[in-house]
């Protein structure tokens, strides 16, 4: 079966694109072309704005109850649930994500956003009378924001995708998506989805494209907020492209997260943990515990468990079940990585496993073999920079506070955990890492729970109520005072 589409959806409908542009789909896999799909031109996007422009300022979505409108949504969860596996294969194809890890989070992990969203709009406090404090009540109204230009990336497509489209749609927003050049495949299914469920015309449309499709879909003035998850650097652009418009924006970026190894950890449980966390979708993870923290005393220990642990992995076609780390999405990818092992080597850090060049038995795709460096200073580009690969450092550290000052000795502040058999003290390490979400002998995002970064991790928070919330505009109705 053909995976080629020759259309973007737009309004509704298949609408024909506006040139004869397209992008090739490329397996990072077999390096073969996959599928080819249209390639937004500016008119495609200002088509999709004026679309979604049209459908919140005059249509009906904005103007449903929460309640109808979560009855949409409801329809489309149970339609999504029934292709999950279709979504899985499909992002393995487009991007190589080991399917192991596409059947565990790719698709399950987006439709229990669906359901969690759900169970927040029926209990959100959609508007509410509060006390005044000048004696007559004050009507608080959460009213929803506008257009939405929603921009993931791809390395979890859809998991990005729907952390911005559901708690906008439930808002009462429309949406216009861009996906990723390198995986737009998995949009299309969402698409047909939620037209099936019966989202409006207009509330949301899809034009896939790359960076100059993006720019002008961010500036567009049609766009009321940009949600975008993908790099730091990408994110201070369109940061300052919305701050110049007063555009409202929630930017989830980068991440150089540590796991603190406490001295009284159980080494084989926090291994098998950080196994992984630390490489979690070929090591193509904001989230991923890329830096980790061994007490000095245990420290040789650590890296040789964590060496073997993670030097052991199976690395190769994505679509085997028993492969545990697939190829990076791109050859400029698989570059990039093989840059920065080559440079932790120039730095001075030991390489104890992996290093540049091809796993064995692997002749062709975009393959890095995993690595772990030892005897790492937290000042070295290999601690301080996102390298989007299966690279993991291990530094050494002298009692918990210096170790909590290494965690937060960094530009970013998105995930981390701390390994210990004592919970109290892995609360107390926990509160002093600056960071947006913390897991204590763990790692996972509750969808309940906002998720989003300090410092260059970005801003705003997606997930639970808060998320939700980062979709609306606050306004305050007073009303007169009691008579007499």
């Amino acid at each position: 079966m053909s995976l080629d589409r020759d259309a973007f959806y737009i309004d509704g409908g298949w609408r024909a694109p506006a040139t004869d542009a397209t992008l090739q789909v490329v397996s990072p896999h077999s390096e073969e072309v996959i599928a080819t799909v249209p390639e937004a031109a500016p008119a495609d996007v200002d088509a999709a704005v004026a679309a979604a422009r049209q459908a919140f300022d005059h249509g009906p979505w904005p103007r449903m109850t929460p309640q109808e409108r979560i009855a949409v949504i409801e329809a489309f969860s149970g339609l999504y649930a029934a292709k999950l596996t279709e979504m899985a294969e499909l992002i393995s194809l487009e991007m190589g994500s080991p399917t192991s890890f596409s059947q565990l989070a790719q698709s399950p992990a987006p439709w229990m956003q669906i359901e969690s969203f759900l169970a927040i709009a029926r209990e959100f406090p959609w508007e509410a009378a509060r006390p005044g404090a000048l004696g007559s009540d004050v009507v608080v109204r959460h009213e929803p924001v506008g257009v939405v230009a929603a921009i993931p990336p791809w390395n979890v497509p859809q998991f990005t995708v729907m952390s911005k489209v559901v708690p906008a749609l439930l808002a009462g927003c429309t949406v216009v998506v861009k996906p990723a050049p390198e995986s737009p495949l998995d949009c299309y299914l969402m698409a047909e989805l939620l037209h099936e469920a019966g989202v409006p015309a207009g509330a949301v449309n899809i034009v896939a494209g790359g960076r100059e499709v993006g720019q002008h879909l961010v500036a567009h003035p049609g766009v009321d907020k940009v949600a975008f998850t993908g790099s730091t650097a990408a994110g201070r652009a369109i940061g300052a492209v919305c701050g110049e418009q007063l555009k409202r924006v929630s930017l989830e970026l980068g991440g150089k997260s540590a796991a603190i190894v406490l001295e009284d950890a159980d080494l084989a449980a926090t291994v098998e943990g950080l196994k992984f966390l630390s490489v979690m979708n070929s090591g193509q993870a904001c989230v991923a515990q890329t830096r980790v923290l061994a007490p000095r005393s245990r420290y040789e220990e650590v890296v040789e468990a964590l060496a073997a642990g993670i030097g052991g992995m199976q690395v190769g076609d994505p679509m085997d079940p028993a492969t545990e780390i697939g190829p990076m999405v791109a050859q400029r990818q698989q570059e990039r990585v093989a840059k920065y092992i080559a440079l932790g080597q120039e730095e001075g850090a030991r390489l104890v496993t992996g290093g540049v060049g091809m796993p064995d038995g692997l002749d062709r795709g975009w393959y890095v073999r995993p690595t772990v460096f030892a005897d790492v200073d937290n000042r070295m580009r290999i601690a301080q920079e996102e390298i989007f690969g299966p690279v993991v450092s291990v530094i050494a550290y002298d009692g918990v506070e210096d170790a909590v000052r290494i965690a937060n000795d960094s530009d970013y502040g998105l995930a981390g955990t701390v390994w210990t058999t004592d919970v109290d003290a892995g609360l107390e390490v926990a509160r002093g890492v600056r960071t947006g979400t913390y897991g204590i002998n763990t790692y996972t995002m509750d969808f309940a729970a906002p998720f989003g970064g300090f410092k260059a991790s970005g801003l705003g928070r997606e997930f639970g109520p808060e998320g939700l919330g980062q979709y609306t505009e606050v306004k305050s109705i007073y009303t007169p005072p009691p008579a007499g």
